[in-house]
């Protein structure tokens, strides 16, 4: 009880580091695709610099887990991280066009590499019981942060620039890099002195657990889906249907306020009562869903709302599946396991972008979308076989 009073503090802090992280990462997102259209960038250019935020973390993340485990400072990697968010946008400013943006976002994929580290140390302030609860605030505090990224785009981005927003993410992240500053230091674990003896081979055995695979499996599809609609191309299908750019990030706030208010329920007891085994493939199908009408409703007030659905994804699926795929793996091992499950769905963000981006190039915005309600439609079955096989 002493130790939970000690962190109740600290506990906040990397809450609103977590927060700023996301904000800073996030802000310019919602105008992304449109801005790089606008400036000539063809589709699968523009899916190669969307996929390019998810390749730099396909690289890092697993090597960050692994030396989070080895020398246990969790806290340089959140410095890190937001340092990384910070520099990003700078490159942007610096650089406001497709090759700008490509680098940017690989330095931006390597500051979310770091999202490890804010997610096992968080998870360090709470029981064993309550991984579940930690996992969903902290997703709930990412979530917060990208909501206020979106409200503030929105109201700012027709009125000022692109330029603008991405200074405000600079702005933030240093605010991130301070606020990191007054963190509690890393936890001294007893395994850690055994951890430093043993070699990566040893540590790198959890990668092995099947559920930490199947699960890391169906967050890449996931992952992969968001990124290609809510945080790129469904925007564009806004802005060809005559959208303006204020119901642009209206519709990504909405996104966001969902995937928040999502996160909450994820870690309320009402939801722990049916629990993964109901949501999971529940999501995935609404997911699927939302993909085929996307494309074909030919109403910007209906994707609008449509947009509930990657909400949930975001906010109860991507919960679940973390939790899920964390829940046998030891915790002198949590890091890299939290590192290989972030790394296999950085494949779907940096693999689904491109993609679909290429589909809707060759054959339209239904092309693409039908290949993502296929794959949403697939992670259903597949958690649906999972569950009936392991009967609680």
């Amino acid at each position: 009880m002493q130790r939970r009073q000690t962190w109740l503090g600290k506990e906040n802090i990397l809450l609103a580091v977590i927060t700023l992280f996301w904000f800073a990462q996030y802000v310019y997102i919602p105008f992304q695709t449109p801005y790089l259209t606008a400036i000539g960038i063809s589709a699968g250019l523009i899916g190669t610099v969307v996929g390019a935020y998810g390749f730099t973390q396909l690289l890092l993340r697993l090597p960050v887990g692994v030396m989070a485990d080895i020398i246990g400072k969790h806290k340089v990697f959140v410095f890190l991280g937001v340092a990384l968010a910070s520099a990003a946008s700078l490159i942007r400013i610096i650089a406001p066009d497709g090759m700008g943006f490509l680098a940017a976002n690989l330095v931006g994929g390597a500051a979310s590499a770091m999202w490890i580290s804010y997610m096992v140390l968080f998870s360090e302030y709470f029981s064993p019981e309550e991984q579940q609860k930690a996992t969903s605030r902290a997703i709930m505090a990412c979530n917060l942060g990208i909501c206020l990224a979106f409200v503030f785009g929105t109201f700012l981005y027709e009125k000022t620039s692109m330029a603008f927003l991405c200074g405000a993410s600079a702005i933030a992240g240093i605010l991130g890099m301070l606020i990191t500053l007054f963190l509690i230091k890393d936890v001294q674990r007893p395994q850690e002195d055994s951890l430093k003896r043993g070699n990566v081979r040893t540590i790198l055995s959890v990668c092995c657990n099947r559920r930490l695979l199947l699960f890391s499996a169906l967050a890449l599809i996931q992952q992969g889906i968001q990124m290609s609609t809510a945080m790129s191309f469904t925007t564009n299908v806004l802005k060809e249907l005559g959208a303006s750019d204020g119901l642009i990030g209206g519709a990504s706030v909405f996104y966001m306020i969902s995937a928040v208010l999502s996160a909450q329920f994820a870690s309320s007891k009402f939801c722990g009562r049916r629990g993964a085994r109901f949501y999971i493939p529940l999501i995935f199908l609404l997911t699927g869903l939302y993909c085929v009408l996307v494309p074909v409703v030919g109403n910007t007030y209906v994707i609008f709302l449509l947009q509930a659905f990657p909400g949930m994804s975001t906010g109860i699926l991507l919960s679940y599946l973390t939790s899920e795929g964390m829940a046998e793996v030891p915790k002198e091992k949590k890091s890299t396991a939290m590192g290989f499950f972030q790394a296999v769905y950085a494949i779907g963000l940096t693999v689904f972008p491109a993609l679909v981006g290429g589909l809707i190039g060759l054959g339209g915005n239904i092309t693409g979308f039908c290949f993502l309600a296929a794959t949403a439609l697939f992670g259903a079955l597949i958690s649906l076989l999972y569950y009936k096989r392991h009967r609680e």
